[in-house]
């Protein structure tokens, strides 16, 4: 079994924002990419998964930054998974620059949903496929939780899922919430700091139609933007701001 993938990507145009700095969703979209990748060669791929009427989803995700690359940049993202704890399987992810240095790291939770009932699945169908990846050390813990910021006055707007925002699951994608959450907090906030850390729960998948309720807050450094439909939280993210380098 192929124990670990590492795949090159090189930062473009497209893939910065208005300080051309790495997008935190373009990050996430990159790590699932490779996730993606590593699963189909492990034999748990899409492709095999969905003749069983089943994808794999996010649960939780946490993503520890030192820096963000700058366009035309060339980065490493490797990726390995470990055995499942119960209905989840833990896949971690080591971000590097061109010279070997860690720049990036992160855990994320994923797990097994049915596409016809919208519920989790028994892991079987994909615990075979895990190898035994005891021998490697993860570089950080299981994602965590989302820490409250009980005394930060909250902004609120509200957002409807448009096209762009709904994936091959037929909801929003994972990466989008990035996005979600920097356009909460504002243009101005982004062009002075960028997410050093993020942690996301994502309590319950996004569906065309939904009107959600954008919650969003910053004091001290930190931040947390969570999304509500009908009064369910469908997905919360917070972490650490950090300046910019200029």
């Amino acid at each position: 079994m192929l124990k670990t993938y590492r795949e090159e990507m090189i930062i473009r145009s497209r893939d910065c924002d208005s300080e051309g700095t790495l997008r935190p969703s373009t990050l996430l979209a990159a790590l699932q990419d490779v996730a993606d990748v590593h699963a189909r060669l492990l034999g748990c791929g899409r492709e095999v998964l969905i003749e069983q009427n089943l994808v794999w989803v996010l649960s939780r995700s946490e993503v520890h930054m030192e820096r963000y690359p700058q366009k035309d940049e060339h980065i490493y993202l490797t990726t390995f998974p470990m055995v499942n704890r119960r209905w989840f399987f833990p896949r971690y992810f080591l971000v590097e620059d061109e010279n070997g240095r860690t720049i990036g790291k992160a855990a994320t939770l994923w797990l097994l949903l049915d596409i016809h009932t919208r519920h989790m699945a028994p892991p079987d169908a994909a615990a075979r496929c895990i190898p035994d990846n005891s021998d490697l050390t993860p570089p950080l813990g299981l994602p965590g939780n989302v820490l409250a910021l009980p005394d930060a006055q909250e902004t609120v707007l509200s957002r409807w899922p448009v096209y762009s925002d709904i994936d091959v699951n037929q909801h929003v994608n994972n990466a989008r919430y990035a996005d979600w959450a920097c356009d909460a907090l504002g243009f101005s906030t982004m062009r002075e700091f960028c997410l050093k850390t993020m942690c996301i729960q994502y309590a319950a998948e996004i569906r065309p139609g939904q009107e959600i309720s954008l919650h969003a807050a910053q004091s001290e450094g930190r931040y947390r933007v969570a999304g509500y439909h009908e009064g369910k939280m469908h997905f919360e993210i917070g972490g650490e701001l950090m300046p910019r380098q200029r």
